[in-house]
């Protein structure tokens, strides 16, 4: 039997190449998510400890005034001592914001424990200085010597910028001040912890409820958690991991029922002089098992070599990359894994052709037939399991909790896909042969859907490898593009104007509305007159609304009744005590405009700046001379955020006008959704391309199968490129068909998941088909299956009808 083996995989080296390929394909993708998550989790976690290490102990989550006496005796004694937090404040320059909530953190005075990176300047040396991360300066055009406002109202800082510094990715952030500085922001700080070294007893006399680690322990659980984080984002990846080896499987098994189908006569043969159904058995599983051995060995290095190409690719961009490593229980499991995979795909068909006797092998196989018992039982489980999913998912939708609905959405939809798949040798040549009618008559096309539909189990097990990927495929796609439009309509409320120039001391120019439109990447803009009110102790632009202006975005229109003002979170927050527990009693406010004085009722929200708003009735009553207060502005689809923005701050600081708006926020959530959007349809993409690897390996071994049918239909006068035709067009009905049920599915599955997971969260959401998406898969996959028929064909061509015939 040995010499048997080695005979069967010398003979059928190129017929295993697609079988090979798609293993290869599916190991690597496990070595490129172990290198990339290896590199990720170095890059974060080398520098974890930076912030500690002139320090031994550390405390956590200490409560605020406990931080205050901590670094306030640190201070007194002068030992060390560090804050590790953050406080989220706005950023602006001469009264342009250039971030409206950037991460601020502490930068000591105090030499060992200065652990950022200095890349220009120098490091503060005291109050009134900070440090900005040099990439938060590149993208907000901040630079040393600026004059920076830290916060608003009564907790705005002053300061001024002395140097840029590189911080760890694990600990960084935009802005650095210093603690008597950050402390001022106490609305929004949070202190994680105070690195310690002023001993243990001292710590828990100044800090009882705070919890007193080592440092090494504690750098040591941060890195766990940072850790922890890459590694769900690696189990994540290797989701679709199992995907692509799903689809591998049935490629697998389709190629192995296929060879075995054509190799019947040997197999006869083999039994007739003395070979038992066990040793038969034994051969092809052994031929299987060095096949997946030698496939899995291959990805492996495949793997390696990709991982690091794409670390040093992530590199250029990311400079927090650490150094690319894999490890030895990787291998191992990816070496076994791609193995067993082979081995389980070729453990059906193989016992399928050892049970048969040899002379019924000496008879073609039809496959199971629809009226046979086993065809009966196929239907009645497929479409057991279609009732039993339907019904999954239909409880999912009716239900209410979280957790149990995901579970339900998972265990409905693979129920539903296993009785499509199922259902495949029944439901896929009828579409075949239904889509083989539309693309018109002649015999090219009858011949092409004949051979399409002659093996209905075949056929439906290689349009089951397409059908998964195009499936998930569009359901990512519809779920994104639901899911962009809640958000859009999400961010329409949030944000009702792209940008705005708001009047600080002096009214605005009556010309600058004209120069803002002239602006590349302003669709339109409009300018409002208004007044300079007091509203406790702050001086407040209020703004006069009459109709609802065109560059508004979402429902709300801004225009409040008259008697109201509509003021933002950031003047209601830092309003003084007594109009605070004015507004806290009755919901009003006295407003005073020169020597009027009226008392408003209060409406609070945002996205309008640090202004008020008030009807044109109300403003008239307030002022008899309003000038121009603000310039609201809707940029264009197209528009660049951070070009309109600096050419709108450009013409803002001379008008003495602060500068705001939501279009850099829509902005970068729409970024997000389509890099989501492009990560997840690539990592699927691999599933996709394994399917119609596939498709070419079952058309290239029908052509073997067929050699002798091709060449009598040559001999009969078919032409070469009417064979071309026909292998052409049979590779696109099946591309086609299992794209348009994928298609199918996954919009049905994308409803689903909207309504369960979407429309919670945002209410009213309605489904969103993205059709210009759902068309190019189409017709990507369908031209796919066409290209794939091309070798096949050539090959099927190429042969002589004289030498075809001659063929046994």
């Amino acid at each position: 039997m040995r010499t048997v083996l080695l005979a069967s995989l010398r003979r059928n080296t190129r017929r295993y190449v697609a079988s090979t390929i798609a293993v290869v394909i599916g190991v690597a993708f496990v070595m490129v998510t172990n290198g990339l998550s290896n590199a990720t989790r170095d890059g974060l976690t080398r520098d974890a400890g930076a912030p500690y290490q002139a320090v031994d102990l550390v405390l956590e989550q200490p409560t605020e005034d406990e931080a205050v006496d901590l670094m306030a005796r640190a201070a007194e004694d002068g030992f060390p001592a560090g804050i590790s937090g953050y406080a989220m404040a706005p950023v602006s320059r001469d009264g342009i914001e250039l971030s409206s909530s950037a991460d601020v953190g502490e930068v000591a005075t105090d030499p060992a424990m200065q652990w950022q990176t200095l890349t220009a300047g120098r490091l503060p040396t005291g109050p009134g200085e900070a440090v900005v991360d040099h990439n938060a300066a590149k993208s907000n055009g901040a630079e040393i010597g600026d004059r920076l406002v830290i916060g608003t109202g009564a907790d705005a800082v002053e300061v001024e910028l002395v140097g840029l510094v590189d911080s760890p990715p694990s600990s960084g952030s935009s802005v650095y001040l210093t603690w008597p500085d950050l402390r001022c922001l106490k609305d929004s700080l949070w202190v994680e912890a105070v690195a310690w070294g002023g001993g243990a007893d001292l710590a828990r006399a100044l800090a009882p409820e705070a919890t007193l680690t080592d440092t090494e322990t504690y750098v040591a659980q941060r890195q766990a958690d940072i850790a922890r984080g890459v590694d769900y984002l690696a189990i994540m990846a290797l989701i679709f991991v199992a995907i692509a080896l799903f689809v591998a499987v049935m490629v697998i098994a389709n190629t192995f029922s296929i060879l075995f189908a054509q190799r019947m006569r040997d197999f006869a043969l083999l039994r007739c002089v003395g070979v038992t159904r066990r040793q038969l058995r034994r051969s092809v599983r052994l031929e299987a098992l060095l096949l997946g051995l030698v496939s899995s060995a291959l990805g492996v290095l495949v793997g390696m070599l990709g991982g690091l190409g794409l670390t040093r690719l992530v590199g250029v961009w990311f400079d927090d990359i650490g150094e690319v490593s894999f490890g030895a229980s990787w291998i191992v499991g990816a070496v076994v894994l791609g193995t067993l995979v082979t081995v389980a795909a070729a453990w059906l068909p193989t016992r399928a052709v050892t049970r048969v006797a040899p002379l019924a092998a000496l008879r073609p196989d039809t496959g199971v037939e629809v009226r046979s018992a086993a065809g009966r039982l196929r239907i009645g489980s497929a479409v057991t399991l279609l009732v039993l999913g339907t019904g999954l998912l239909a409880a999912a939708v009716a239900g209410d909790e979280v957790g149990a609905t995901m579970l339900l959405i998972v265990a409905g939809g693979i129920t539903v896909f296993g009785g499509v798949l199922l259902l495949g040798p029944l439901l896929v040549p009828a579409l075949i042969r239904v889509a083989g009618r539309l693309l018109g008559d002649g015999p090219v096309r009858r011949l092409a859907t004949g051979n399409a539909v002659r093996n209905p189990r075949r056929t439906a097990t290689t349009a089951a490898s397409l059908l998964v990927g195009v499936t998930l495929t569009t359901a990512v796609l519809t779920g994104l593009a639901t899911s962009r439009s809640a958000l859009s309509a999400e961010m329409d409320e949030s944000n009702p104007l792209d940008a705005y120039l708001t009047a600080l001391e002096e009214p605005l120019p009556s010309d600058l509305v004209t120069r803002v439109r002239a602006a590349e990447g302003v669709a339109d803009a409009v300018a409002l007159d208004g007044a300079l009110a007091r509203i406790g102790d702050q001086v407040v632009p209020l703004i006069g609304v009459g109709e609802r202006p065109a560059v508004v975005r979402g429902p709300d229109d801004l225009t409040p009744a008259d008697g109201v003002v509509r003021l933002p979170w950031r003047v209601t927050n830092a309003l003084d005590r007594e109009a605070g527990r004015q507004l806290a009693d009755d919901g009003t406010l006295e407003v005073v405009v020169g020597d009027r004085v009226r008392t408003l009722q209060v409406q609070e929200g945002g996205g309008w700046g640090t202004a008020g708003l008030v009807s044109a009735q109300t403003l008239a009553a307030l002022t008899t001379d309003p000038v121009p207060t603000a310039v609201w502005v809707r940029a264009t689809d197209d528009a660049d955020p951070e070009d309109l923005r600096g050419d709108l701050a450009a013409l803002a600081g001379p008008a003495g006008a602060a500068i705001a708006g939501g279009h850099q926020e829509r902005a970068w959530v729409e970024l997000q959704v389509d890099i989501l959007t492009g990560s997840v349809v690539g990592l699927l993409g691999i599933a996709v391309v394994i399917a119609l690897i596939g498709i070419a390996n079952t058309l290239g071994l029908s052509v073997l199968e067929r050699s002798r049918e091709n060449a009598l239909l040559r001999a009969m006068g078919l032409t070469r490129i009417q064979l071309r035709r026909a292998m052409a067009i049979e590779g696109l009905l099946l591309s086609l068909v299992a794209t348009l049920v994928g298609t199918a599915l996954g919009v049905a599955f994308a409803w689903v998941g909207v309504k369960v997971m979407v429309a919670d969260v945002v209410g009213g959401t309605a489904m969103t088909l993205p059709l210009g998406q759902l068309v190019l898969v189409v017709l990507v996959a369908a031209l796919a299956g066409l290209a794939a028929s091309v070798l096949p064909a050539r090959r099927a061509a190429r042969v002589a009808p004289a030498a075809g015939l001659a063929l046994q």
